[in-house]
């Protein structure tokens, strides 16, 4: 079940929130949100909701006992098995498939026989809920906060289901006290009702449409794909993603204020920025404060001594970055790619850059994205090839587009660099920002999301196509 179809919409939606506000405490507002929760998760994987409840329940006990343990010792072996665990749930249900199918074809080179394997399944949303996992053992072991003190509310934090499967990466320490105790105000409700339309919007309206295109050009014969194809076709890609999954933010982030909940910000006007260290900082925020904080800074961060050292670190967070988004070797690659930009950026870019102005430095760093999404895109290397030969063949400048693609990729294109001129900051705050509550700001809000939420509706009844790009990760 994802957040943009009629089903969670029309049903799912409104009958959680019917019962969630029947009861006055905590306790009980808890217990609504993991039963649905659970139901949310096994409507999509109903065979995986045991093993996920079962190592939670089992990580609850071992951070409770480390917290509790007197012995330094005892603590770090207790957290290095709690981190053990959630890393090898993530290893073996993401990755086992690669590993042996990478390693079957070195026996294969060999001219060995090959492992025999029976595939594993891939749950859903793995990727998010491990990591939020590990923020709980490793912050209550550096004593940043004191662990819950009820099973079922750190149930509550792992499978919440509006940041469950696709996130943001919400760190024990950002909602800890929120589990327990939470102001439920009908500002907040209203500004989540409307953060939940705008996020629809973004994904039925924008992302769907430049999806559409995207998978014309990218599933077509790449072999024969002309330049002019190629180049729209990464473009409508660069769109849908940023929209598919900001959009998938904005509600996540919308149906958490409608329980009183504040998740954190994951995007911030990424394609507005000026070279690949600033792009990472307004990109997938959650991942990258997450890999800094808890990997980047263990290495040794910035205060290595060497440059050496320095640049090593950055490689093995994303490379690792890479990986994280899927067991696939163009996912290390794009990862690797974005970690030599940043190297160049320590090294001269950076300088470079900014002597070139805000035009120059954009347009260049928008350009490096862009060719990093078609490793994204695209796992096999020979398709990777052939993509960028076309992108540089400059053999025809014809294009193929879908009827609705210029009006849309114009609208995309004004709202991913909106926030580049003071005027589009301005407006941009006015609409998506500013926490007003008087009369004749949640009047406008809710007159928007109500038109918005007609919109997106229409177009996911008239409409099959409904992909989600992150629902996978």
């Amino acid at each position: 079940m994802v957040f943009s179809s009629s089903l969670f919409i029309f049903y799912f939606l409104p009958l959680f929130l019917v019962c969630y506000h029947l009861y006055n405490t905590v306790r009980y507002k808890n217990l609504v949100l993991l039963l649905f929760s659970f139901f949310f998760y096994s409507w999509g994987a109903p065979q995986f909701i045991f093993v996920i409840t079962g190592f939670t329940v089992f990580d609850f006990y071992i951070v409770q006992t480390m917290y509790r343990s007197k012995s330094g010792r005892r603590k770090k072996l207790l957290l290095t098995l709690s981190v053990t665990i959630n890393l090898g749930l993530l290893a073996y249900f993401k990755y086992a498939n690669f590993f042996v199918d990478n390693f079957n074809q070195c026996l294969t080179a060999l001219g060995m026989k090959n492992v025999e394997w029976t595939r594993v399944a891939l749950p859903i949303g793995i990727s998010f809920f491990t990591f939020q996992a590990l923020t709980y053992a490793i912050d209550v072991y550096r004593k940043i906060h004191a662990p819950v003190k009820n099973v079922l509310d750190y149930l509550v934090f792992v499978t919440c289901f509006p940041q469950m499967i696709a996130g943001p990466i919400v760190r024990f320490t950002a909602v800890a006290d929120q589990l327990t105790e939470r102001k439920e105000t009908i500002d907040d409700k209203l500004l989540g009702v409307y953060r939940f339309c705008i996020g629809l919007a973004k994904k039925v309206l924008i992302a769907n449409v430049m999806a559409e295109q995207a998978d014309l050009i990218f599933n077509s014969d790449l072999e024969h794909l002309n330049t002019g194809n190629a180049w729209l076709g990464m473009l409508a890609y660069t769109f849908q993603i940023y929209f598919d999954f900001s959009g998938y933010s904005d509600m996540a982030i919308g149906l958490a204020g409608m329980i009183g909940f504040r998740f954190p910000e994951n995007f911030n006007s990424p394609y507005i920025s000026k070279n690949i260290s600033e792009f990472w900082r307004r990109w997938h925020i959650t991942l990258g404060s997450f890999m800094r904080d808890y990997l980047y800074i263990p290495l040794g961060g910035n205060r290595v001594s060497s440059k050496s050292r320095l640049y090593f670190n950055l490689w093995i967070v994303f490379l690792l970055s890479g990986l994280w988004h899927g067991a696939s070797w163009n996912y290390v690659l794009w990862g690797a790619y974005h970690g030599f930009f940043l190297i160049l950026d320590r090294v001269f870019l950076v300088k470079l850059l900014n002597k070139a102005g805000t035009f120059l430095s954009v347009l260049f760093t928008f350009l490096v994205v862009m060719f990093g999404w078609v490793l994204f895109r695209l796992e096999n290397m020979q398709d990777i090839l052939l993509y960028f030969q076309a992108l540089f063949r400059m053999d025809s400048l014809e294009i193929n587009m879908i009827p609705e693609f210029v009006l849309i990729g114009s609208i995309a294109a004004l709202f991913s660099f909106l926030a580049i001129f003071k005027a589009g900051r301005t407006l941009e705050y006015y609409f998506f920002e500013r926490r007003e509550n008087s009369l004749a700001a949640n009047t406008g809000r809710m007159l928007l999301s109500v038109l918005l939420l007609l919109m997106s509706v229409s177009a996911i009844t008239s409409s099959g196509f409904n992909p989600f790009i992150y629902f996978r990760f």
